[in-house]
């Protein structure tokens, strides 16, 4: 197995600014919009958009929420594995607002299908937008594509793409993994 760096931390920084920076153009002081991490990965995205958009842009109040999608995915009963819940925290409504969903890896596209189901148990968001930090292209099993991205990746094969936080793995760095 090897592995090769994808994205450094300061490419990752760069490309947070960059998505932080689009979402300030579509939603300015985001009253109406609120976002929503994936757990358990898309949670480190929110919080660094949002941490980018109250210091560097000055974005008084962002509605910030955790999504658990564990008990809304198509393949919870398969496998031998067995999943792990985590917390959802959404204290908030999103009912008429528009919701933006962030995870870290696009893949197939079934975490997104599962989320997009797991949160109309809190409202009828008015819009939901996704955006994900990483877009593996070739490898969707839905037709479902992000509005903001912030490397598009073409992982073929067996390859996967491992994306670390300082927060839980001691680094931002972004590995892309062959067998």
């Amino acid at each position: 197995m090897s592995q090769r760096v994808l994205l450094s931390e300061k490419e990752i920084n760069i490309i947070l600014h960059r998505l932080a920076c689009q979402l300030l153009e579509n939603h300015l002081d985001f009253n109406d919009t609120v976002l929503i991490g994936i757990q358990p990965r898309g949670t480190f995205v929110a919080k660094r958009l949002t941490q980018i958009l109250k210091e560097e842009y000055g974005v008084k109040h962002i509605d910030v929420g955790f999504l658990d999608i564990t008990f809304y995915r198509d393949d919870f009963r398969r496998g031998d594995k067995t999943l792990e819940a985590t917390k959802t925290k959404i204290d908030f409504l999103v009912e008429d607002r528009k919701v933006v969903l962030v995870d870290d890896v696009l893949y197939t596209g079934r975490s997104i299908r599962a989320a997009l189901t797991a949160i109309q148990s809190f409202g009828r968001p008015s819009e939901i937008e996704l955006l994900t930090l990483i877009d593996r292209r070739f490898s969707r099993h839905l037709p479902i594509q992000p509005n903001y991205r912030g490397r598009q990746v073409d992982a073929i094969n067996e390859e996967k793409v491992k994306v670390h936080w300082k927060e839980n793995d001691g680094e931002d760095v972004i590995y892309l993994i062959s067998k």
